[in-house]
């Protein structure tokens, strides 16, 4: 991931599987709950939804 996911992202120019595989980015580095509040609840409707799991290591 670098910044030019994250501008992709926030134009809306992500398909449905590239932000899936996005946000479990953020969510495997735990870069989703460090940045601003949308990231990680976007990330919790994922991972609530199912598309997006939380590893346990």
């Amino acid at each position: 991931m670098d910044i030019n996911d994250i501008i992709k992202y926030e134009e809306g120019n992500m398909s449905r599987e590239e932000e899936i595989k996005f946000f479990q980015h953020l969510v495997d580095t735990g870069i989703a709950f460090e940045l601003q509040g949308h990231y990680g609840r976007t990330a919790m409707y994922w991972i609530e939804e199912g598309s997006v799991h939380v590893r346990k290591d």
